[in-house]
């Protein structure tokens, strides 16, 4: 995933997803959502927005994901 505005981390998929977009106001550390239909965002900062997402789980315990995934790109593997 990619690095963008020192809060998040995204990857386009290849496919596109139903959405149900709206806006949650405040974007948790922790935040999985999609933005659009064929981006999956990861967020590992607190903080309030403007934009729409659908979102699609929560992280629990995400206490250390900014040192985690913070900074550059990582790989990420999302299980149930």
């Amino acid at each position: 995933m990619s690095e963008l505005n020192g809060n998040e981390k995204y990857f386009y998929l290849k496919d596109s997803f139903p959405v149900n977009a709206s806006n949650p106001g405040t974007i948790y550390k922790g935040d999985i959502m999609l933005y659009g239909s064929d981006c999956i965002v990861l967020f590992y900062k607190t903080f309030s927005t403007s934009y729409s997402y659908t979102k699609l789980g929560h992280i629990e315990n995400a206490e250390n994901l900014e040192s985690v995934a913070g900074g550059g790109s990582v790989s990420v593997k999302f299980s149930r």
